[in-house]
């Protein structure tokens, strides 16, 4: 095998949901993400490292540390790195996409959704209605906030509605922050949560322009070599060729699913 001494251009896709996640498709956080990163930074003669995202976002917490992380080992190394949004961009996605020096999308790419969702059930009369009896003990009069077997308290809605107007600060300022002069609407559209196509994406600039990492990456780094860099995959997916059984897949979606009812309603970028 003969070894190239180009230039380089580190690439890392950044595919699915942000944070801890199901067995079946587990989730972009900074502990797996973290080998991938400094390889791609560590790569001989690299010139830019580029980070490929499709994600519709998930965990606030995971989508700060990774872009803190691509923040640090740019400036560490001296390596601009280059973001391209594919089928979506959204909310933690485009997160972490600010944390490059410049964004790039394709014509139909669906990027931002800069807000904060959260989402539960109210289960409280389905038990009243078949003669369950919800037991439930704490330490704490808030411990339980938005229990989904509990009836629903307004001050506990007030609460929730607070929390999420702090996430939602911090994701303005982090776009403001990494955006700056590029931001070209006004702060009520451009926070909305909405979601915009890419031309469209690009006029309120949220991205800085329209294109698609092969060309780009050829047209401003002409020699040099594409090397894309991907974590090892798990024993398991090895062992059958990435794919997981049927059975096993509908084993982790129930057990996700009776979770989430247990935990009430989960916060999350929107």
């Amino acid at each position: 095998m003969s070894r190239s001494h180009g230039d380089r251009v580190a690439v890392v896709r950044l595919d699915g949901p942000i944070g801890a996640s199901g067995m079946g498709r587990p989730g972009l956080t900074t502990d797996s993400l973290e080998p991938v990163l400094k390889r791609a930074f560590g790569t001989e003669r690299v010139k830019a490292v580029v980070v490929v995202i499709n994600s519709p976002g998930g965990s606030p917490a995971q989508s700060e540390y990774i872009a803190e992380r691509i923040r640090q080992l740019s400036a560490e190394k001296g390596v601009p790195v280059l973001a391209f949004c594919e089928d979506v961009a959204a909310s933690g996605g485009y997160w972490i996409a600010c944390a490059a020096d410049e964004i790039f999308a394709a014509h139909t790419s669906m990027v931002g959704s800069i807000g904060v969702v959260s989402s539960g059930f109210g289960l409280s009369d389905v038990l009243t209605r078949f003669g369950v009896e919800r037991r439930l003990y704490t330490a704490g009069d808030n411990k339980a906030r938005l229990d989904t077997f509990s009836p629903e308290r307004p001050e506990d809605v007030a609460w929730l509605e607070g929390l999420q107007g702090q996430l939602h600060d911090e994701f303005k300022s982090w776009v403001r922050q990494r955006r700056g002069k590029k931001l070209s609407a006004p702060d009520d559209v451009l926070f909305s949560g909405d979601i915009w196509v890419g031309t469209r994406a690009v006029e309120v600039g949220l991205v800085d322009a329209i294109g698609v990492m092969r060309s780009v990456v050829a047209e401003r780094y002409p020699d040099a070599e594409i090397t894309m860099v991907e974590a090892p995959k798990p024993l398991v997916a090895r062992l059958v060729g990435g794919q997981l059984s049927a059975g096993a897949m509908i084993e982790s979606a129930v057990s996700g699913a009776v979770a989430a009812l247990d935990r009430g309603a989960a916060i999350r970028w929107r």
